[in-house]
């Protein structure tokens, strides 16, 4: 399945994932600028993404960790989420994400 991720620079990447897969891991193995500091315990907001309209309803509500966190950055929109807690699945074939600028590599804010 593919999913499709602006970066920060506004260049989109069209990339190959598996079922069952962290979105974040994706991004994260085929190298985009993504910190993705915790690997995936949603204990840090380095992997913030902004799931585009017609995607974002069809996943699951966020925890209520994964809302305080995505509440501590400075870039917060109503359509972010955490990249790690969004599991691909044959529903998010072509799912469209961007990156935020909070994740990064080179970004101080989180």
């Amino acid at each position: 399945m593919k999913i499709l991720v602006t970066d920060q620079s506004g260049v989109e990447h069209e990339l190959e994932g598996l079922d069952g897969w962290r979105t974040m891991e994706v991004i994260r193995d085929w190298g985009l600028n993504i910190k993705a500091e915790c690997g995936g315990a949603c204990s840090c907001a380095t992997c913030h993404v902004y799931v585009e309209d017609g995607w974002f309803d069809k996943l699951p509500d966020p925890s209520d960790d994964e809302e305080d966190l995505l509440y501590s950055t400075l870039d917060k929109k109503p359509n972010s989420r955490l990249s790690c807690q969004i599991l691909l699945s044959e529903d998010l074939d072509g799912m469209r994400v961007t990156l935020a600028p909070s994740a990064a590599k080179d970004s101080e804010a989180a």
